[in-house]
């Protein structure tokens, strides 16, 4: 208690003498804000802003209605309740909320401080039709976690996103903060404090922190600090179960990006959901500019849950590169409750996406027919999306419809762009430049603090490689003519093939053929609107065929298990019958099963390849 009283004491006696009070204006005195995650009530965090004096009769004060890198609008102040404006005697101010996220403080000379409380995101997922993505969301679980994606706690007011920011954490014992937040300057180490600062409020929104029971692992890699956290709702994983993987991952991104250096400490944040209870059901990861917040099931094997992370984590650290190293004004000047949307989500999710599958055929950790095998099923994937649509159009108002819908294509199409792109690149500089050197170069000329002109970038790329890169991008970029991705491959010595694979009888792989209605499991039907094996079209079953008998058994969802039991030692003289019911009427089928095929598309070499071209191809994959 004392420790609480001194430090609450300095801070009124710094701040709360209303005529002692600096100017907010002066950009150096910082926002004094504290976040109580010790006296919690009905799962709310009590959150407290006091900034420096203010000149103006009115301010308005703000939570982030749109966050950079979700690209969707969320309005975090719709989980801020009770705020209210006090004046330097302790006196309400009149306040007059004008949406979910703005709130109207008049006589605003006499604002001495701000409070309001704050709900959590992960409880109310599964309520909530356009639910906030996990990994931008946030989590109150007293005693155990805490999430601080800090737009979700923290606002700003109006025209002073500019000003400091000191932030102090009032925390449980036995939890400890995993961020990349600069701790607050000659601070002392305190059991019941922390306390941060940032310089601006986007450097606030930029470092989320993750209150939990110790699960971390550091280690180095080529100069830069990782620091793994992990929490583990019912204590399967411990961040040592992932350390391996994540420093063989990272120390192979390090080296595919060689001198790129844009920073000395990198915090990976992985929350694992309890799928059991309301909680987070987003996953993914959400970046910034030195951590990412990953949020996967806890239920996940480990195998799994190792390779989700190289794939989750490998794109968000890529974005060291783009938007955090390259970006438009629009990204460097983010407007939080307005925001103007850059053009180029072709570089800032399609690059990265891109180099997050480059980098481990370029560094061994998977073979060249896995990645063809990445990029054929980006290019199916892409199919389902507007294809003819302007990729800038669609980044410039991804907020709105019809372009937010066709986000998703960020990570398909926004890929392939890059892939055409970097073969381009590839095959007019003799193998020695790609999307990689280009983005190397543009790192140069800009940087972390300079941002490019959002309309210029596309004349910048021209005059730094040739002619036919501009007529690529205002082709398939800027304009709408679809990529005839066979074009690029042919350059590479590769082409599309249907190539015959082995299948199980009722399993390819993972996949099954057949599916149980979940509302009667004894109601077992052939999947509808997938390829089906030699299996199924030899016999002429059909999706939708629901199974009655096979070979005399009747089926359900426990009958089912022993055939396909027994299925694994059928030969391909096997003989069968089955009896299926279709649009209401009983057919029955027989003949032998055969050995079942599937048609897949693969890239495959073609049959004559030139030695340029197997050049220009190990150009691609392995510089």
């Amino acid at each position: 208690m004392r420790k609480i009283i001194t430090v609450l004491g300095l801070v009124l006696l710094c701040y709360a003498c209303g005529a002692g009070k600096p100017l907010v204006s002066n950009g150096k005195s910082p926002i004094i804000t504290t976040i109580d995650l010790v006296n919690i009530v009905e799962d709310r965090v009590l959150v407290q802003m006091d900034p420096a004096a203010f000149t103006s009769e009115a301010i308005v004060f703000r939570i982030p209605k749109t966050v950079p890198g979700t690209y969707s609008t969320d309005n975090y102040g719709q989980y801020i309740q009770d705020f209210e404006a006090l004046d330097y005697q302790g006196n309400k101010l009149e306040v007059t909320k004008l949406d979910d996220n703005t709130w109207d403080i008049s006589n605003a000379t006499q604002l001495d401080k701000v409070n309001y409380w704050v709900n959590d995101t992960y409880d109310s997922e599964k309520e909530v039709i356009d639910a906030v993505f996990s990994p931008a969301g946030t989590n109150i679980s007293k005693g155990k976690n805490f999430m601080l994606n800090l737009h979700g706690f923290v606002g700003y007011f109006d025209s002073y996103e500019e000003v400091p920011y000191t932030i102090l954490v009032h925390k449980p014992k036995g939890l400890i903060a995993t961020t990349t937040l600069p701790v607050e300057k000659d601070r002392k180490p305190d059991e019941l404090w922390d306390g941060f600062s940032a310089k601006r409020y986007f450097e606030v929104i930029d470092n989320p922190i993750m209150y939990a029971k110790p699960n971390t692992e550091t280690f180095e890699i080529n100069g830069i600090t990782i620091i793994l956290s992990v929490f583990s709702p019912n204590n399967i994983y411990k961040a040592a179960d992932l350390k391996e993987r994540m420093m063989t991952m990272m120390g192979a991104q390090k080296s595919f990006l060689g001198e790129v250096n844009s920073t000395q400490e990198y915090a990976i944040l992985l929350y694992l959901s309890d799928v059991n209870v309301d909680d987070a059901q987003g996953f993914g990861a959400l970046e910034h500019h030195t951590s990412t917040v990953v949020v996967l099931p806890e239920v996940m094997p480990k195998d799994r849950l190792e390779q989700a992370m190289v794939d989750v984590v490998s794109h968000e650290f890529f974005h060291i590169v783009t938007p955090l190293s390259v970006h438009s004004k629009e990204i460097q000047y983010f407007n939080f409750n307005d925001p103007k949307m850059s053009k180029h989500l072709w570089m800032y999710e399609g690059t990265t996406e891109y180099f997050a599958n480059l980098f481990q055929v370029q560094q061994g950790l998977i073979s060249d027919e896995d990645f063809y095998v990445r990029m054929l099923d980006k290019m199916s994937n892409a199919k389902y999306y507007d294809d003819n649509m302007s990729f800038t159009l669609m980044s410039e108002h991804i907020l709105e419809e019809p372009y937010e819908s066709n986000y998703g294509n960020v990570y398909e199409k926004g890929a392939l762009i890059n892939m055409a792109l970097d073969i381009l690149l590839r095959e007019k500089s003799n193998g020695e430049k790609g999307v990689l050197w280009l983005m190397k170069e543009l790192s140069k000329k800009y940087g972390t603090d300079v941002p490019f002109e959002d309309d210029v970038l596309f004349n910048e790329i021209a005059s730094m490689t040739y002619p036919e890169v501009d007529d690529f991008f205002k082709r398939h970029v800027l304009g709408d003519i679809p990529i005839d991705y066979s074009v690029y491959l042919n350059k590479v010595g590769l082409t599309t093939s249907d190539v015959e694979e082995s299948s199980g009888y009722f399993f390819n792989g993972q996949v099954p053929y057949i599916d149980v209605d979940v509302e009667n499991d004894s109601v077992v039907y052939v999947r509808e609107g997938i390829d089906l094996n030699s299996f199924y079209t030899n016999l002429d079953l059909r999706g939708g065929d629901i199974f009655k008998t096979i070979n005399g058994v009747d089926v359900n969802v426990d009958s089912i298990k022993a055939i396909i039991g027994e299925s694994f030692a059928w030969s391909s003289e096997t003989e069968v019958t089955i009896t299926i019911e279709r649009n209401g009427e009983l057919v029955t089928v027989k003949g032998e099963v055969g050995s079942p095929v599937k048609s897949v598309k693969k890239i495959v070499p073609l049959k004559e390849v030139s030695d340029d071209k197997i050049s220009l191809k190990n150009a691609w994959l392995k510089d």
